[in-house]
């Protein structure tokens, strides 16, 4: 049971065995019409008493995502699905951040606690203007549900750019920024609810969510798909965790003793409240087939710690009742978790106790939040080939822009998104930075995933006509994205062929054809596309993922010069999909950069820069340590180019592996580092037993005795890497 439902159980039976406590402060609440309104009664008070006049039909009411209202309590209506994946998302005017894939390639800790901070001053401001008007609908309240802090696993998942990549230390560090940012620091108030999801094992196929069973060991479980969920809830006590919805180990994950009981509750000691995913409890009876009707769903959700149901399962729960299928004492223990974050938001306080609500529309993308969204995109976009053409002078005489996605401001948002009235996409942000006497030429070319029918071109010969030329390809949400959502996707939303949609690279081709000059490919997709060919006949590629509102304009300033790439790859590119195990398999064999033995096109961590950074001098403090010491690995890093430039310093260690079972090596630390032209500095990172130690097959944390290889360099270590030009030392320590 968790210390916030031990509290407010423990607050009950004060109530009723004592008159010498703080439920005296209700004698004190004559001003207001209910007790549960006085601020000067501690929340779990004041929500006991306001359960204990609901009838069980009202407290049924209160356990979907649109809460009806309670007149004749003075509960207002309420409703619990809002989106903020990267900005306050499908509610209107906000700034819009790029997509989470794209902000794990920042690997920036601090610029992902900013964004986020932006985010939930813009959801408090809107909320507070939409409880003006009136407006209580979906999207417009303060309960975030995010972040996705699944693993990446398989490049097929059409949901993957939800995420912030395939390493679960990455995805955990970022992701502990994003619940920062987004709750804030008060001591008493949220500035807004965050949420861990989907949880857990989830990633796909989207076309057989809804009924498969993903099948895991316990050391994958433990080592790869639990960690970033651990961390939320143990590490920043997220304040709600969303089910997923498939099964895990024959459980549904709405209804597992293993994931909630065992896992969340037992271990974790989770504090907040368990919702599950929309509609999933549906699900236990249409797709999984573990119960026979609704009620019976409803019930099994309940029992096994849903307390919130997105979805229209839980009024079935009054039959459940009837039926003894569930207590009302369980239900008044869901419904405590839910109203003590409505508690805690201060919606049931005099507004000028919450300092939060201070925050006014001037914040709804005002100029700084532009330039966090700029400086998110800029560190986010990946230089995965430059054979020195870029960055490009301005004072060019001719350029030619080209390509489907140039002047296509859908590939500026990937999906739960906000709306700006300040999209800059890649056309116009290039337009913006090349000299004004500069002769610019802009055809789309090709269509994304459509050859064209007409058979005369006048496209693909621009580029031998001008001095250089910018084609922008790539995806959209048109083919990769949630099931239902990407209206080109032959298999809902996932791309089974990752392939580069043939008639762009034909159109590629043609503009390679009979000339020299420097053909530069900018790439928008929020997964890997198997582009070997584009590799070899590009003279650059700039990876930009889908870049938020300030897009283009950050493209522009890389291409040109006045910004230097630093973004890295938050997961593997592979060269074919017959690297890939079967899409099914949950199994971490042969996956990630983690485990994959094939050469990829493009390792994990990998991204270029204008400059040159070295790395020397790895010094271990100690060489051997016991299980329970730690040790401090130190690295000099020096800028030996002519251009001021971050870096990503990143660190990895392997560790023994007599059965042949653990990753290859795996990430343990980064840091970002800014240095000018030609300075250097000394970077540190800690090792202890937490972070060394590895995962039996019964699930158990241990760290295992003997020699182990440390890593640090400018991407991951692996034979293509080496050839890619990744600069990576190395050296051993031992645990005995």
């Amino acid at each position: 049971m968790s210390q916030r439902i031990t509290l407010i159980i423990l607050s009950v039976f004060l109530l009723s065995c004592s008159s010498n406590n703080s439920s005296s402060d209700v004698t004190e609440s004559t001003e207001y019409d209910f007790p549960w309104y006085n601020p000067a009664i501690v929340f779990e008070d004041r929500l006991q008493l306001l359960i204990d006049e609901m009838t069980i039909e009202e407290k049924i009411s209160q356990l979907t995502y649109d809460a009806a209202a309670i007149e004749r309590l003075g509960v207002p209506e309420y409703n619990w699905w809002s989106e903020a994946l990267h900005g306050v998302a499908r509610n209107g005017r906000a700034t819009v951040f790029p997509q989470p894939i794209g902000m794990g390639a920042t690997f920036d800790r601090e610029l992902i606690h900013r964004v986020f901070t932006a985010v939930s001053d813009e959801g408090r401001a809107k909320f507070a203007i939409s409880q003006e008007l009136g407006n209580y609908a979906q999207y417009a309240g303060l309960t975030f549900w995010t972040p996705n802090v699944n693993i990446f696993r398989d490049p097929r998942w059409g949901r993957g750019m939800e995420t912030y990549g395939e390493d679960p230390y990455l995805t955990a560090q970022l992701g502990m920024e994003v619940v920062r940012g987004l709750q804030g620091d008060h001591p008493k108030y949220l500035k807004s609810g965050a949420c861990a999801k989907h949880y857990a094992v989830h990633s796909g196929p989207e076309a057989l969510r809804h009924e498969f069973d993903a099948i895991t060991s316990m050391k994958d479980l433990h080592e790869t798909y639990l960690p970033a969920f651990k961390a939320l809830v143990t590490e920043v006590n997220v304040e709600s965790v969303m089910g997923a919805y498939n099964r895990v180990l024959g459980e549904p994950a709405c209804a597992s003793n293993l994931l909630y009981q065992d896992i969340l509750m037992d271990t974790w000691g989770f504090q907040g409240h368990f919702l599950s995913d929309c509609w999933a409890i549906q699900d236990f009876h249409t797709g999984h087939k573990v119960t026979g009707d609704v009620a019976e769903s409803a019930a099994m959700a309940l029992n096994h710690g849903v307390s919130l149901n997105c979805g229209n399962s839980f009024p079935a729960l009054k039959e459940a009742l009837d039926r003894g299928l569930v207590t009302e004492a369980t239900i008044d223990q869901r419904l405590a978790t839910l109203f003590i974050t409505r508690f805690e938001l201060g919606l049931f306080d005099p507004p000028s106790w919450n300092p939060y609500n201070d925050i006014d529309e001037s914040v709804i993308n005002c100029e700084e939040h532009e330039e966090i969204a700029y400086e998110a995109a800029l560190k986010s976009m990946v230089l995965l080939k430059n054979n020195g053409v870029l960055p490009l002078k301005k004072d060019l005489k001719t350029l030619y822009i080209t390509g489907p996605q140039a002047n296509n401001s859908t590939v500026l948002l990937g999906n739960y998104y906000g709306l700006s009235n300040k999209l800059v996409n890649i056309l116009e942000g290039i337009t913006s930075r090349v000299s004004a006497g500069t002769t610019v030429d802009y055809r789309m070319g090709a269509q994304e995933s459509v050859k064209n029918i007409n058979p005369v071109d006048w496209a693909s010969g621009g580029a031998k006509d001008h001095e250089a030329t910018i084609v922008v390809l790539g995806i959209s949400q048109l083919l990769e994205g949630e099931e239902g959502e990407s209206l080109a996707s032959p298999s809902l939303g996932d791309r089974l062929d990752l392939n580069l949609p043939a008639n762009q690279l034909e159109y590629l081709r043609k503009l390679k054809e009979g000339h020299d000059n420097p053909v530069i490919v900018v790439m928008t997709g929020g997964s890997p596309i198997t582009m070997p060919e584009v590799e070899e006949l590009a003279d650059a590629i700039l990876w930009v993922w889908y870049p938020g509102q300030e897009g283009g304009s950050a493209v522009a300033d890389l291409i040109f010069g006045n910004e230097v790439p630093s973004g890295k790859l938050p997961l593997t590119f592979p060269e074919s999909v017959d690297q890939l195990p079967p899409y099914e398999e949950y199994s971490m064999k042969e996956r990630t950069y983690r485990y994959i033995s094939s050469k990829p096109l493009y390792p994990f961590g990998y991204g270029l820069s204008y400059t040159e950074f070295s790395f020397n001098d790895l010094h271990l403090d100690r060489e051997e340590i016991a299980a329970d010491e730690s040790l401090t690995v130190s690295v000099k890093v020096k800028n030996n180019g002519d251009l001021d430039a971050d870096e990503v310093v990143q660190l990895y260690v392997s560790v023994p592996d007599p059965d042949g079972i653990q990753p290859r090596w795996s990430l343990k630390n980064f840091t970002r580092v800014t240095l000018e032209k030609g300075s250097s500095t000394e970077v540190s990172f800690k090792l202890n037993s937490q972070t060394l130690e590895q995962f039996n097959q019964e699930g158990e944390a241990e760290v295992v005795p003997g020699e182990y290889r440390v890593y640090v360099g400018n991407g991951s270590p692996g034979k293509r890497s080496k050839e890619l030009g990744v600069q990576v030392i190395s050296a051993n320590f031992h645990i005995k």
